[in-house]
């Protein structure tokens, strides 16, 4: 009895958990069944939204013969090395800006004059400068996301707090001290803030960029499929990328979570 009693609390937490988790994504299971039901009644034609159940089909082939892996194996790498690179070098000159007046007098313009400008147009100049290759879209999505990292850093590291700069400039701390054990951990909500952008914003330049100039992955996939008419495993691939996205996004969170948990 004891045994049951002690394991009561946390199957009620366990179920009241999932029950507060299937209402949370039940507009997306209502959204499912409408697409189906609307496919099969031809309400839309099937040629502008195949069934759902054709798109799971046509997704399961893709699995099986391995284009849907090999392409996608392609994207993340491209994705990954993009947005990873882009979040070491656009945290260090973010806080670096916030830090050395010089720095921000020489950077802040430049960040300044790129920030606005539509990261899809430099898709075609990065291929130009590397081709059709991996290292084109790697640079896309790395120039494409430091910005929004580099804000956050940048805005982050401005609003440490003052009363723990100056506590800690007179208890005799180094200037690299105080940067290391003070300005990093204040900067690191708005930082963190800013690679959740970041890491959005690689999904879409990565699939636009393979949309245009690329010979695999994601976007070349989506291009290839819907240029032959194959519109249900178009869709397929099409999903997987949205479901990848928000699966990044949702594990980024739990991350988050736990990064700042000191703050709490």
């Amino acid at each position: 009895m004891s045994v049951l009693a002690a394991n009561t609390p946390a199957r009620r937490t366990f179920a009241e958990n999932a029950l507060r988790t299937l209402l949370r994504y039940s507009p997306l299971l209502l959204l499912a069944v409408a697409w189906e039901v609307a496919a099969r009644l031809e309400l839309v034609s099937t040629t502008a939204l195949p069934p759902l159940s054709a798109v799971i089909a046509s997704w399961i082939d893709l699995i099986k013969d391995g284009e849907l892996v090999a392409n996608g194996g392609t994207s993340l790498y491209r994705a990954a090395a993009g947005l990873g690179s882009a979040v070491v070098i656009g945290s260090v000159t973010g806080i670096a800006m916030a830090w050395w007046k010089p720095v921000n007098i020489l950077v802040a313009p430049i960040v300044e004059v790129f920030y606005p400008l539509p990261k899809s147009a430099l898709i075609p100049v990065t291929a130009i400068w590397l081709g059709f290759g991996d290292a084109s879209k790697i640079l896309l999505i790395f120039l494409g996301c430091m910005l929004p990292v580099t804000i956050g850093a940048f805005n982050g590291a401005r609003a440490s707090d003052r009363v723990l700069l100056w506590s800690a400039r007179s208890m005799g701390a180094s200037r690299l001290r105080v940067l290391w054990d003070v300005v990093v951990p204040g900067a690191m909500p708005e930082l963190l803030n800013g690679t959740r952008t970041a890491l959005a914003l690689s999904f879409i330049l990565l699939v636009s960029a393979e949309l245009i100039v690329a010979r695999k992955g994601f976007g070349y996939l989506i291009g290839f499929l819907g240029a032959n008419g194959s519109y249900d495993a178009m869709y397929a691939v099409v999903l997987t990328v949205a479901f990848l996205g928000f699966a990044a996004d949702r594990l980024y969170l739990v991350i988050t979570r736990r990064v700042l948990i000191w703050r709490e």
